[in-house]
């Protein structure tokens, strides 16, 4: 625990804070800019491999009616986290980013794990690593994200976000599982990575 402690400590120094700060830009930049980023809770996670942006214009986007009691978290200060519970089944992580008021926020689709898969592995049930991060239930089961949760600050333990190693080769799509706005080529991943999540794979 110890450890785990002390890599979401270095997470929070430097370029991880330099990042967290960055998250006030636009949602499409702010999600280019989170593909080869490190997310980790207690030193647990991995790199990020898949995103998808929601706008506040767009209809698929919890932020299109205005505030509510279960969206306020994504009116709130960017470089927080905005948590609801998809179909009432599984929790979904997403990056609050743009000004406060605008209400904007990243969806993370898929982790390449990197850091505590042991640990990942109990959590989620299941040996087959390529199966703990490949989707957005799947990544907060992974890494303990529940609602509490909920407009958690990035830049605080237990979170750490640690910024690409390099620049990322990305590729854009049409988002998964949704009917607004499902033509909108807004989901953007690692081009080549084997841990995306079932979305179309870009060429």
């Amino acid at each position: 625990m110890h450890e785990r402690a002390a890599a979401a400590a270095r997470g929070t120094s430097c370029g991880g804070g330099r990042l967290v700060r960055s998250l006030a830009g636009g949602v499409h930049e702010v999600a280019r800019s989170l593909l080869g980023a490190t997310l980790l809770v207690d030193g647990v996670g991995g790199t990020i491999v898949e995103v998808e942006a929601y706008a506040p214009d767009d209809p698929a986007s919890h932020s299109f009616r205005g505030p509510s009691a279960r969206n306020a978290a994504m009116f709130g200060p960017p470089g927080r986290l905005y948590v609801y519970r998809s179909y009432g089944i599984h929790w979904c992580a997403n990056i609050v980013c743009e000004p406060e008021g605008v209400g904007a926020a990243v969806l993370i689709r898929a982790l390449q794990p990197t850091h505590g898969v042991e640990t990942m592995r109990e959590r989620r049930g299941v040996d087959d690593v390529g199966l703990l991060c490949s989707g957005p239930g799947r990544l907060t089961q992974a890494l303990a994200i529940t609602g509490a949760h909920d407009g958690a600050r990035l830049d605080r333990p237990p979170f750490a976000l640690q910024p690409p190693a390099g620049t990322a080769d990305i590729a854009a799509t049409a988002r998964v599982g949704i009917t607004s706005g499902a033509d909108l080529p807004w989901r953007y991943v690692l081009r080549g990575s084997s841990w995306l999540s079932r979305g179309p794979r870009p060429a």
